[in-house]
């Protein structure tokens, strides 16, 4: 059954197959079903049909299967022995029996299913092909164009589709305007409203920087520097820690670069945001001086089990190493994962002395007692 021009049909799918990488084996499957659906429809039909498309001619074929039984008691679904042997001998009671059927004006429905089908299944996939695609990016830093900005989401143009920047995802201090060229972090890809591929985009996320440094830092992309965690204030503050296993390396003055020109272009990126770049160390103590950087740090008296450290700072240091509104201390006990308290040097003292005074009280009360 050749109605409507089924091999035209079947060699633009191979095209849309070479081209746009839809398979033509899917296609023609999801017509072959919705034709089997088009003729029970239009035909009120209780046979049990299916519909066979010659993947090379095109050629269509509709059949109607039914059971080999002694004496037919249901037409539509089944077929005598004596009528399917005529068919082929070697069917026998119970075998299934492909009869083909010529439907009137078939081919008429055949064309405009064929039609529809093809056209939802070419956006379908062409869907899938773009969700997939950018599944890949998740990780990677896109650009885009900011297409919509109302304060509250930016909407950007990816090509293939759409980037979404929720407002936790944008830095605070940033302002999008329409046709702005932007990089951004891919948070996550979803699949929204009928199928299309949502891309959320992050410049907020703490990976948005580790990837600036990906692009920027040769040594950390090759893997001859680990960045060991970052935090961050985004739009603000930024501390990177780093680490290197080659003694050669300066992991510190490799991000930084001759005269801080790589670390530059990152800022550049960043509109202007603060990056201390931090040598990790194995020892808590170490590091968290190196965390509580640009302060100048005396001593650091940690507590292994409670993961609690006591720094102790020079008093003209107190207020750089808390930092504005206790920036530089959040984030370095972000960076390290400890709790810090940190003390002036003569607050320190003072605490000491105060300590002292209450042991010397108590040994004087405890030798009165024994006196009495």
């Amino acid at each position: 059954m050749k109605a409507i021009d089924m091999k035209e049909l079947v060699d633009a799918m191979k095209e849309l197959e070479e081209e746009r990488g839809i398979k033509k084996d899917y296609l023609l499957e999801s017509l072959e079903l919705a034709l089997v659906t088009a003729y029970k429809k239009n035909f009120d039909s209780a046979d049990n049909v299916k519909v066979v498309i010659d993947r090379e001619t095109g050629e269509m074929h509709v059949y109607s299967t039914k059971t080999v039984v002694e004496a037919v008691k249901d037409e539509p679904l089944e077929i005598s022995l004596q009528n399917a042997q005529k068919i082929s001998k070697k069917y026998e009671i119970g075998d299934s029996v492909d009869v083909e059927i010529v439907p009137k004006n078939f081919g008429r429905i055949a064309a405009q299913t064929a039609k529809q089908v093809v056209v939802q299944k070419i956006r379908e996939a062409e869907r899938e092909i773009v969700y997939n695609e950018f599944n890949e990016k998740k990780g990677e830093i896109v650009t885009g164009i900011v297409q919509k900005s109302d304060g509250n989401t930016v909407v950007l143009d990816l090509g293939k589709l759409e980037g979404i920047m929720p407002l936790k995802e944008q830095i605070p201090t940033e302002e999008y305007k329409v046709n702005d060229k932007i990089r951004g972090y891919v948070v996550s890809v979803e699949k929204g409203i009928k199928g299309n591929p949502q891309v959320i985009v992050s410049r907020s996320h703490n990976d948005f920087v580790r990837r600036l440094f990906e692009f920027e830092i040769p040594e950390i992309y090759e893997g001859l520097i680990e960045i060991k965690n970052i935090s961050r204030d985004a739009g603000s503050r930024s501390k990177v820690a780093v680490y290197s296993t080659n003694e050669n390396i300066d992991p510190v003055g490799s991000c930084v670069g001759q005269k801080g020109v790589r670390i530059q272009n990152i800022i550049n990126e960043l509109h202007g945001e603060k990056i201390d770049v931090i040598e990790w160390n194995e020892d808590p103590a170490v590091f968290i001086a190196a965390a509580l950087l640009p302060a100048q740090v005396l001593a650091v008296d940690i507590k292994e089990e409670e993961k609690f450290a006591q720094v102790i700072v020079p008093d003209d240091q107190l207020s750089l190493a808390i930092g504005k509104s206790g920036q530089n201390a959040r984030l370095a006990a972000r960076l390290t994962d400890w709790k810090i308290d940190i003390k002036s040097e003569s607050q320190f003292r003072k605490m000491l002395e105060e300590s002292q005074a209450l042991q010397n009280e108590g040994e004087t009360e405890e030798q009165e007692t024994v006196e009495e």
